[in-house]
This record gives C-alpha cells, sequence and structure tokens, in this order.
C-alpha cells in the first residue's frame, strides 16, 4: 500500500457533495493523507439552493509558508479556482511545491452543455487552458474540450469527433469525461502515449452535482496506489456509476450524490 501526500485546489462548497467536501473524504479512503488549499468558500454549490453566500480566500500565503517549511505534494489534484489569479497562483504552487517525480492533475472546472459557467469569460479560459496544458494530467469535459481545441461542441458524440478534439487538445495526458456513443451509454475516453483507449459504463438519465468532482478524486487516488492510469479510470468510473445508482430513487437527495455509501467498495477494490 503506498501512502502518500496529496495536495487538492478548489473551492468549498459547505452544503452540496461536491468540490472540496468530496475531493477530501475519497483521497483519504484511497489511503493518503490529504492537504487542502481552499480558493472560495459557499455556502451551497450554486445549482438550485439560489444565491449562495461567498467568501474568496486570499491564500498566497498559505502555501509560501509551506514553501519556508519544506513542504511538497506527491501529487497535485486541482479543480474550480474562479479566477484569473487563481490559475496564476496554482500555475506557481505546481512549479514549486512538487516532490521529485510529483503528479499534476487539473480539471478545469469551467464549461458544461457548450457554455462557459456564469462570471467565467474568455480570458479565464485561455488562463486554464495554459495551467491544463502544463499539467501532467488533464480531465477536461467535452465543453471544456471542444474549447481548448477550438472546436464547436457537439452534444451526439462519434469516435471520430472524440478522436480529433483529442488530437488538438495540448498536454501530455489527457481524460477525457462524458464520452458516450449511444444513449444510454457514457464513460471516459484516454489520451496516453499517442493512443486513445475507450472506458464504457451505462448512463443513467438523473444527473447530479459532483459527479466530476468525484470522478477526478478517485482517479487521482488511486492512480497514486500505483495503479495504471488506465486502472485508475476504470476504478473512478465503477465508483462514479455506483455512487449514482445509490442515490438514483432518493428523490430528496436531488443536490449531489451519496458517494459516501460506496466508500467501503473503494476500499475493498483498492485493497482486498
Amino acid at each position: 500500500m503506498a501512502y502518500k501526500r496529496i495536495l487538492t485546489i478548489q473551492d468549498i462548497s459547505c452544503v452540496g457533495q461536491c468540490s472540496m467536501t468530496v475531493a477530501m473524504p475519497i483521497l483519504s479512503a484511497c489511503g493518503h493523507e490529504t492537504c487542502i488549499l481552499p480558493t472560495a468558500v459557499l455556502s451551497t454549490h450554486t445549482g438550485g439552493f439560489g444565491k449562495p453566500v461567498v467568501q474568496h480566500l486570499s491564500v498566497d500565503g498559505m502555501w509560501r509558508h509551506w514553501k519556508n517549511q519544506g513542504i511538497n505534494f506527491d501529487a497535485i489534484l486541482v479543480g474550480y479556482l474562479g479566477s484569473v489569479a487563481a490559475v496564476e497562483m496554482v500555475s506557481q504552487i505546481l512549479d514549486e511545491m512538487l516532490s521529485p517525480g510529483g503528479i499534476s492533475i487539473v480539471d478545469p472546472a469551467m464549461a458544461d452543455h457548450g457554455k462557459l459557467y456564469s462570471g467565467f469569460d474568455e480570458n479565464y479560459a485561455k488562463a486554464m487552458q495554459t495551467l491544463c496544458e502544463k499539467a501532467d494530467i488533464m480531465i477536461p469535459n467535452i465543453t471544456e474540450a471542444a474549447m481548448m481545441a477550438g472546436m464547436p461542441y457537439r452534444a451526439d458524440l462519434d469516435e471520430a469527433y472524440v478522436r480529433e478534439l483529442l488530437s488538438k487538445l495540448g498536454g501530455r495526458e489527457v481524460v477525457l469525461t462524458g464520452v458516450g456513443f449511444a444513449p444510454d451509454q457514457t464513460g471516459a475516453a484516454l489520451r496516453q502515449k499517442g493512443e486513445i483507449l475507450f472506458f464504457h459504463h451505462p448512463k443513467i438519465e438523473k444527473s447530479y452535482h459532483g459527479t466530476g468532482d468525484m470522478f477526478a478524486a478517485c482517479m487521482t487516488g488511486a492512480l497514486m496506489q500505483e495503479t495504471s492510469l488506465p486502472e485508475a479510470i476504470e476504478i473512478a468510473s465503477e465508483f462514479t456509476l455506483r455512487a449514482i445508482q445509490a442515490t438514483a430513487e432518493a428523490p430528496a437527495h436531488w443536490y449531489g450524490v451519496k458517494f459516501e455509501t460506496v466508500l467501503p467498495w473503494l476500499v475493498s477494490r483498492l485493497f482486498s
């Protein structure tokens, strides 16, 4: 069993099962020391609770304190950041805080369904693209990948479109999420060392906030247990599917996914 120190940089949505409140327990369940650098604190996530209370945080001094203490990280997982200044800060953190051989993983978390999230503009998208291309692994969805590749967004996917999308993205390795070629299918595609692999599983019609954050955290945690990247994707996909299935029959739980109920499966999958 590997025991790594992982830093996750993203917001904290205090209620809603997404971002930091999802990443911390999943990375910990994967057997790793989990450190955090929160970019903002929100009372809830932005999907259905009305306008949340948001407190943006100035954290530049925090990571510089770590640097002064000789603290570094085996992996850095980056999620929602929210400003160009935060993106630029994270770029510097990737340069200075990774251990030798450490891995940087960036989920751009800026767009979906063919458009940028509210409050983001082209300048933010360009800054995030630069950060993604700097990372060892980027995890965009279809919308984010199309923006970064300079291609039109398509909701109806086929293999030729996805392959072209992956070929036009910069960066080292790309894990593209939301890839399905039939109405009842979804999954991911991996571009690694010039090859493209596809991972498919059944699609559940209900959608939930936080599933992308779950996938990214689980993939990172599994990868740092010295699995291959394809195996880490398979584990993260199965974990996310099981969590959605555990939530689908609970209409009162519309705001997030009951991923906690699937953590025992994840631990068993990684350590049995």
